[in-house]
């Protein structure tokens, strides 16, 4: 029996296959494409109200586990972006902020902030808006990513305007609203003063200075009228700082499984192994040291800095003879590091030096001290630590246990905090721990990801009705 496979190109034009064994290949690739599809593309295809109304699970339909990346290096991965699929469902935002949510504390907001719709929908505009980069091009949902934690998954430090390398992870915005310390080293105490950080610096969004901003912002038509209906006066400092802060109030996510289960009294809200990885979590492993909790709420932070040898050991990194490097997904290069290790132009490259709250102190006993992130929806903001070199929960969990870095070759980590020490977790201690920590992750993360997707992202077009180059003031 002979097969003879053929190619239906145009009506009434068939092409016959000749090499049945050359070309079976192409046949079968074509038949699995399209039975995959139905598997790539079958949440896709949901409408917007059928997603939400889903049974929920541990982890959020929407956002794709931060620390889940398998098929990166083929070059068949799929982005976990959903970032051109702008349909969503507005929630409302002033409820989430003003309600507490099983496992959280009560939400405390900066003296002098009144919270309302008006000023959380003025927040949420600004949030997603790339005109507020100096280029037009990135906004803080840049990095912020919401289908991926409201953090970004697939790159281990942030990316601001032009291109410029910021040398530090993009942190998730989920529950900040509950931090005193923000960015990994801490210079900054409240979302309202923290603003203007990534509104100013070089390598993210490049404003020259606020004032800029302000005169920007008065002049695009679509923000006529909408900062005198939410604090009563046109855009300043204060109030561009309050509206974004308001937003952020609102990105509050509790009621997570391990909640229900710890602090809800749902017995089955939880699997075995998640119980006996928070039994290793609060005991053996010693994590309850940094990442606190208590008896009515958990942050799991104790908002401190502490060196645990991520950042020493990155300082005192030394490349290998070789190493691969992955260009784009699917396409990796064997690198010979000898041809740049001795050229002064790659010395940033090969050895950063990100000495954290040393920066901001100037003590040398602060050298690579970096703040304990919360761990709520941490399955969903990977990679981790402050410089995103840990892919997956359980590369973190290992590192750990292994009692951080004290040493590179000769270069003894001389600050290491005194918190660090081998654990002697098992393998399936190690599982268990991380199948603890994949049950906090809140369970309205669904409902913030698409009231996200129902934002209008501000952009420059010259078929944008909003366009306003020719309001823009001229220097």
């Amino acid at each position: 029996m002979t097969l003879k496979p053929y190619l239906i190109q145009k009506p009434r034009m068939v092409r016959s296959l000749r090499g049945v064994r050359n070309n079976m290949r192409l046949l079968l690739f074509i038949i699995l494409f399209f039975l995959h599809s139905n598997h790539l593309f079958a949440e896709t295809n949901l409408s917007s109200e059928d997603k939400l109304n889903q049974p929920k699970s541990n982890v959020s339909k929407l956002s794709k586990p931060g620390d889940d990346k398998d098929g990166y290096h083929s070059k068949d991965y799929q982005s976990a972006s959903k970032s051109l699929e702008r349909s969503g469902k507005p929630a409302d935002l002033y409820s989430i902020a003003t309600t507490r949510q099983l496992g959280m504390p009560e939400l405390s907001f900066a003296e002098g902030t009144n919270l309302t719709p008006e000023k959380i929908a003025l927040g949420r505009k600004l949030f997603f808006d790339r005109r507020l980069s100096h280029t037009d091009t990135i906004s803080c949902a840049i990095c912020h990513v919401p289908e991926m934690g409201f953090a970004h998954n697939e790159l281990k430090t942030a990316v601001g305007t032009e291109g410029r390398s910021v040398p530090r992870n993009a942190p998730t915005v989920i529950n900040v609203a509950f931090l005193t310390k923000l960015f990994h080293d801490a210079r900054e105490n409240s979302l309202e003063d923290q603003v203007w950080g990534p509104l100013l610096a070089h390598n993210e969004m490049a404003n020259p200075s606020p004032g800029y901003i302000i005169n920007k912002l008065k002049s695009i038509p679509d923000y006529e009228g909408l900062f005198e209906n939410a604090y009563g006066r046109p855009a300043n400092m204060d109030n561009i700082s309050r509206a974004l802060a308001a937003y952020q109030y609102s990105l509050v996510s509790g009621n997570s499984p391990f909640d229900k289960w710890y602090y809800g009294g749902q017995s089955n809200a939880v699997n075995d192994s998640v119980k006996r990885g928070f039994e290793i979590f609060s005991g053996k492993g010693n994590c309850t040291a940094c990442h606190l909790m208590n008896d009515k709420y958990a942050l799991f932070t104790d908002e401190k800095l502490h060196n645990t040898g991520m950042g020493f050991a990155t300082s005192m990194y030394v490349e290998p003879p070789r190493k691969k490097v992955v260009l784009a997904p699917g396409i990796e290069v064997d690198v010979d590091t000898s041809v740049y290790a001795n050229d002064s132009r790659f010395k940033n490259e090969i050895a950063p030096n990100d000495l954290g709250l040393y920066v901001i102190t100037q003590d040398p006993n602060d050298r690579w001290k970096f703040r304990t992130p919360t761990l709520r929806n941490v399955e969903l903001s990977a990679p981790y630590m402050h410089n995103g070199q840990l892919s997956t929960l359980k590369e973190v969990v290992e590192f750990y246990n292994k009692g951080g870095t004290r040493s590179v070759g000769k270069h003894k980590n001389e600050t290491i905090s005194p918190l660090m020490f081998e654990l002697n977790l098992t393998d399936n201690e190690v599982n268990d721990v991380v199948a603890f920590l994949k049950a906090l992750t809140g369970e309205n993360m669904d409902v913030l990801i698409m009231d996200a997707f129902a934002v209008p992202v501000g952009d420059v077009s010259l078929d944008d009705p909003n366009w306003f180059h020719k309001n823009k003031l001229k220097y």
